[in-house]
């Protein structure tokens, strides 16, 4: 592993906004060696970009989803080791995985991480389909929200997201019948409708909202949150506490940390965002961690 020579990936469809910025990371790490600029496509691009480094330094420029993608495929391919230490350098919207890792989300200052910093071992989530998750998983209201957004972008682009919401709360009524276990132990019976179920790695998601706010991407267990906020009022108190992490001390809200966790509809259905990619609906899931899975450059 050459540590002063670099290949520098990112998604070709990241737009013009960004063009900048990537011209100052690719300036920056050319202060400390020899850089190439990959950009891709697609999924096979990046998969071809990822195995073919040749001992030079991986660095993704991009937010939690290109992380995702890039680790699934290494996970898929059995190379996350291979590939050594990744520099990651935050270009997205959210960057929640960076946040909780304590890298700048100034790109600039993110590069000189790369140069400077140290490989620090992190943990990936994997279901029971071989999908990862880097940062946070969720089910409930929240990835309804989100597919129901996805599905309203093409038409109400920035604005998606809200009415996404909005329409999700109204068709969530009750709430999800979920019962959730974490290392065996049932933590939420399903017997009282949740209104959602984070797991996380790193603590937030959105760009910074706390959803999970003791989980440390280091220590080897997941951060479990329930909420049981089903009622009209509840949902308020919930999403004002949610704002700065004091969720999780309400009496409507469970909290677990563990190496497992299963999440099995008791009735219906359910989606899952994971990493802002959303499934399909499911009845049952199973997380197992994985520490010290690949590494990262930090501070």
């Amino acid at each position: 592993m050459s540590e002063n020579e670099y290949l520098a990936v990112v998604n070709a469809g990241a737009g013009s906004a960004r063009a900048g910025a990537v011209d100052a990371v690719v300036r920056e790490l050319g202060r400390a060696g020899a850089v190439e600029l990959r950009r891709t496509r697609s999924l096979a691009d990046l998969a071809t970009a990822l195995l073919s480094a040749d001992g030079r330094r991986v660095v993704l420029l991009g937010g939690d989803g290109s992380l995702h993608a890039a680790l699934q495929l290494l996970w898929n391919a059995g190379a996350t080791r291979e590939v050594g230490p990744l520099g990651v350098v935050p270009l997205g919207t959210g960057n929640d995985l960076a946040r909780s890792l304590r890298l700048p989300l100034d790109p600039v200052a993110a590069a000189r991480v790369v140069t400077r910093g140290r490989p620090r071992g992190l943990e990936l989530l994997v279901d029971s389909r071989d999908r990862i998750t880097v940062n946070t998983v969720h089910a409930g209201i929240g990835a309804s929200a989100t597919a129901k957004a996805q599905r309203l972008k093409k038409v109400l682009k920035a604005g998606a997201y809200p009415v996404g919401a909005a329409w999700a709360g109204v068709s969530a009524g009750r709430g999800f019948r979920l019962q959730v276990r974490v290392d065996g132990r049932v933590v939420s019976p399903g017997g009282r409708p949740v209104l959602m179920v984070g797991i996380g790695i790193g603590g937030t998601i959105g760009g910074g909202t706390p959803l999970v706010p003791g989980a440390d991407p280091h220590d080897g267990v997941a951060d479990v949150v329930v909420s049981e906020s089903t009622g009209p009022l509840a949902r308020l108190g919930f999403a004002a506490g949610l704002r700065s992490g004091v969720h999780v001390s309400r009496q409507d809200v469970t909290t677990a940390t563990g190496t497992v966790v299963e999440i099995t509809a008791v009735s219906g259905t359910f989606r899952l965002n994971s990493d802002g990619e959303v499934t399909d609906h499911q009845e049952h899931e199973r997380f197992e961690m994985h520490t010290d899975v690949y590494e990262v450059l930090c501070p």
